[in-house]
């Protein structure tokens, strides 16, 4: 006898259904990104590129998991941890939130439109379609069978090599690289954001925000400190690797049969 629950599993969750909407979110948004003939180095010229390059493959993502999420009943997994791990490495993504403000702090602000600043407000979205295909579903198909240490170096990993599709839309393949090495640590910064508050949710605004912020501080002439946000960055996720064992030991998070409802026994 399969138990009910208030948030009812309609598909039960596979390692092989998680593969495949990360890889089928990335495809999605390469596509995009691809038919607007934008590369990746112009993203941020003015307020047309930045929406058409990034913002509508981020629209498009957005819909399309949140019908996927809604299919399968997995939101709740999705966005909700059924014990919080011990609270005191949250101090590692309050780090990566100075670096975040010291972005904001070093942008500027003259050199905006009211055009980019859209563009950049839809830009809010990569912390929802990002996290909920990585750290939200791609999570919930992993916790089906694989133990929760696992579970954050395959989201962290996949997450990183997402952003490999970079350097087929202009960038360099070094500062690609670069970029997946710094996204496996900036993963692994948000993989603690949701242990230690029990949801993705706190981790989605963190990553709306800090990609805000770049995109916003690669605008015109930056300020002085605009540097020190890329180390003090960087030190999170350092320091991050450091301390995720504690997050993940003794987690319970394996999602077995009980979750899943008589309807689809």
């Amino acid at each position: 006898m399969i138990e009910s629950t208030t948030t009812p599993l309609r598909v039960r969750p596979r390692v092989w259904i998680g593969l495949a909407i990360w890889l089928g979110y990335a495809i999605v948004v390469f596509i995009v990104q691809q038919l607007s003939g934008i590369p990746y180095t112009r993203l941020g010229d003015d307020g047309g590129t930045l929406f058409l390059g990034a913002g509508v493959s981020l629209v498009v993502g957005a819909v399309l998991l949140a019908i996927t999420a809604s299919l399968l009943g997995w939101w709740h997994p999705a966005l909700f941890d059924r014990k919080r791990s011990a609270s005191w490495p949250i101090f590692v993504p309050a780090i990566m939130a100075v670096a975040l403000v010291i972005n904001i702090a070093s942008t500027d602000w003259g050199s905006y439109d009211i055009g980019f600043f859209a563009a950049s407000i839809v830009l809010l979205l990569v912390g929802f379609t990002e996290e909920m295909a990585t750290r939200g579903l791609l999570l919930v198909g992993l916790r089906s069978r694989l133990g929760e240490g696992w579970v954050w170096f395959i989201t962290s990993a996949l997450f990183g090599l997402m952003h490999l599709a970079n350097a087929f839309t202009g960038q360099d393949l070094l500062l690609t690289l670069q970029q997946v090495g710094m996204a496996f640590l900036g993963g692994t910064v948000f993989y603690i954001l949701r242990r230690t508050t029990g949801t993705l949710i706190w981790a989605m605004v963190l990553h709306a925000l800090w990609d805000f912020s770049t995109f916003a501080v690669g605008h015109g002439t930056p300020g002085p400190l605009a540097v020190l946000a890329g180390t003090v960055n960087l030190i999170a996720g350092v320091i991050g690797l450091a301390v995720v064992w504690f997050v993940i030991r003794g987690a319970d998070e394996r999602l077995g049969s009980t979750r899943l409802t008589t309807a689809v026994a």
